[in-house]
């Protein structure tokens, strides 16, 4: 068709709106239509005034519920911070910012040094633990070894087990120079022991620095003419394991599992078992010599005759860190009031003039880890003069 004939074809839209005038817009005449409709959200409100905001409701329905947690901590007040809890655990481990104190005794020169004689003492001597209130033991120890007493059995729990190994082998001065030198070594106790051995105590490092300055005589240790033990506990049975040398073939791994302290350190594997530290369950060891019916008994103390612990005083923290060891956790729950009545039986044993105990004169003032190296020089001092007094009764007990 020629464009020219579609000319004459008007637009329908067009056309469609002139034609229908008469048809409104229909939501405009709804609205006319319907005002009696409100909106049905106003009259809901208007309807319904008596239904209250229901959250307001339940407050005032349920007073009686109190704040869950401010209930849990009126009904535990016993249950410690667990953090603060550990710190007081590890105090001292690390120096004191801002403190300027020696980092090696001052008088290290002054401990005694040499070889004990080779006499050997009948008796047992029974060693407490104490971590660094050990350098009292081994002031004790030095001073016995000059006075020629060196016991054929000797037995020791945590720090008491390391002080025994160089009493063993003859070593005078060797545990005091060692921890009178390298406390602050950070390989030694510290951050760098617990990144490279896993616990607070460097014990490879201690015992290869000190062997190159001052070498243990290790034919000597093993000489089977002498009785060397240490307790360590076993975390399955919860009970206290001896290991003696020359029936234990890795005597001085078993060393390091009585004195490898919990909470802040990795159990030691002996045999496919998890040990920790012998003192999480049994400080001293004293039990073990009476089973063996030694005639003379020496026990050496590390705290004072009047000390007595705090029972269940780190319940919280033994469930945080062993509830997968429910054998061991049960044990130590009554570890402390076992301790106090084992230095009640010891304190009767020594009135019957059965036993002869060297502990501290006074009450030992320093902390798991002391740091300051003048009142750990000085707590060696201490044992060692205060045995040294005690040697003419000592001697006339081992005499009887």
């Amino acid at each position: 068709m020629e464009k020219g004939k579609l000319q004459k074809i008007p637009n329908v839209v067009e056309l469609a709106k002139d034609k229908m005038p008469e048809i409104p817009n229909v939501v405009e005449l709804a609205k006319d239509k319907m005002p009696e409709i409100p909106n049905v959200v106003e009259l809901a409100k208007d309807k319904m005034p008596e239904i209250p905001n229901v959250v307001e409701l339940a407050k005032d329905k349920m007073p009686e519920i109190p704040n869950v947690v401010e209930l849990a901590k009126d009904k535990m007040p016993e249950i410690p911070n667990v953090v603060e809890l550990a710190k007081d655990k590890a105090v001292d481990v690390l120096p004191h910012v801002g403190e300027e104190k020696p980092k090696v005794y001052p008088e290290i020169d002054q401990i005694p040094s040499g070889d004990a004689s080779d006499d050997i003492t009948e008796g047992c001597l029974v060693l407490e633990g104490g971590a660094f209130r050990g350098l009292y033991t081994q002031g004790v120890l030095d001073a016995l070894m000059e006075e020629n007493l060196n016991f054929q059995t000797t037995i020791g729990i945590s720090a008491g087990a390391l002080s025994g190994i160089p009493y063993v082998a003859g070593r005078i001065g060797w545990s005091a120079r060692m921890n009178l030198t390298y406390r602050h070594d950070p390989n030694y106790i510290g951050k760098d022991a617990i990144k490279n051995q896993h616990g607070i105590t460097g014990f490879s490092y201690m015992f290869q620095k000190a062997m190159e300055k001052d070498p243990l005589d290790r034919e000597r240790f093993m000489d089977p003419r002498r009785r060397f033990l240490c307790v360590a506990t076993n975390m399955r049975s919860g009970q206290p394991d001896y290991f003696e040398k020359g029936k234990c073939k890795q005597i001085f791994k078993a060393v390091q599992a009585s004195a490898t302290v919990p909470y802040v350190s990795r159990p030691v594997v002996i045999n496919h078992t998890p040990y920790l530290d012998g003192g999480v369950v049994l400080n001293i060891p004293y039990h073990w010599a009476k089973r063996e019916k030694f005639q003379k008994i020496v026990v050496v103390k590390t705290r004072d005759r009047s000390f007595r612990k705090d029972v269940n005083e780190h319940r919280q923290l033994n469930y945080l860190f062993y509830h997968h060891y429910p054998n061991m956790l049960k044990e130590m729950t009554y570890a402390e009031a076992r301790y106090d009545c084992l230095l009640d039986e010891i304190d009767t044993d020594e009135a019957a003039g059965q036993i002869f105990v060297l502990a501290p004169g006074t009450p030992v003032e320093i902390g798991r880890f002391e740091g300051d190296m003048e009142k750990l020089g000085d707590l060696y001092w201490q044992g060692y003069y205060e045995t040294k007094e005690q040697i003419p009764a000592l001697r006339a007990y081992l005499s009887k």
